[in-house]
């Protein structure tokens, strides 16, 4: 199977975390201490993303697919709880559907969009890579140590800027700049990565941020046509990328969705 990096620590079932489109797996370390010590926790650098390197067998869902259910054998788990944010969102509604995991947990996740949503929301994190490929790492962090700079930086993606540490603000944006499969992921948007369901058989909870800037929050009603039987949460005072925001309310969400 294609050489994916991840991290594996804690007790209990086992949980599964992935991260969106130009992330990396650092994006849960707030919430990992909270989710140790009641989930097997393995969170993942997806194939072009932050140390793991390019698939062979390419990008989009269904190779995706392909990978988790190898990396699952190769782990020896069977059907894990699973959860993700944004790209990694939709992986999960995908690998749910699939049947390969036993429940679903997805936070903001991409693909329950319609078109000028998804020209909008890829357009913006395409400038955001953009900002992050034009910055030097030196500027970088000089920003970051101020609190109008990290906002300046970040205030896009998530909905805190002051709780960010410096390290962490240099640390995405070299990641975002230099990931490989950001390009190939986001070309590979135009033709799909439209999620419909519905995904029967496994909990499924889908829980938005209050304050995403990049995906716009659906209906109630179109959450149902993907998850009939879902739950669906409302993440107050968080962004795009929530973890960070407000780990306790995060871990909740995940401990409660993978029950």
């Amino acid at each position: 199977m294609d050489d994916v990096v991840y991290d594996r620590a804690g007790t209990g079932e086992p949980l599964v975390l992935i991260h969106g489109i130009g992330h990396r797996r650092q994006a849960w370390t707030p919430v990992l201490p909270l989710l140790t010590p009641h989930r097997d926790v393995i969170a993942v650098d997806l194939p072009g993303f932050g140390e793991s390197p390019e698939p062979s067998r390419g990008y989009g869902i269904e190779p995706a697919l392909v990978m988790f259910k190898e990396l699952f054998t190769d782990l020896g788990i069977d059907r894990p709880h699973v959860a993700g944010n944004s790209l990694g969102g939709l992986l999960s509604l995908a690998l749910g559907q699939a049947g390969l995991v036993r429940s679903v947990t997805a936070l903001s996740p991409a693909g329950l969009w319609n078109r000028t949503q998804k020209i909008y929301a890829v357009s913006m994190l395409k400038a955001h890579r953009a900002l992050a490929q034009r910055t030097p790492p030196h500027v970088v962090r000089r920003l970051a140590a101020t609190a109008a700079g990290r906002k300046a930086l970040t205030g896009m993606i998530v909905g805190k800027p002051a709780l960010q540490t410096v390290d962490d603000v240099v640390e995405d944006a070299h990641a975002l700049a230099t990931a490989p499969g950001f390009e190939p992921t986001a070309a590979e948007s135009r033709g799909g990565f439209r999620f419909t369901g519905p995904v029967t058989g496994v909990p499924v909870t889908i829980a938005w941020a209050e304050h995403d800037r990049i995906l716009a929050r659906p209906r109630v009603a179109d959450l149902r046509k993907v998850a009939p039987d879902g739950t669906f949460r409302l993440l107050p005072g968080c962004g795009h990328v929530p973890m960070n925001d407000d780990p306790a309310l995060v871990a909740r969400v995940l401990l409660d969705g993978s029950r």
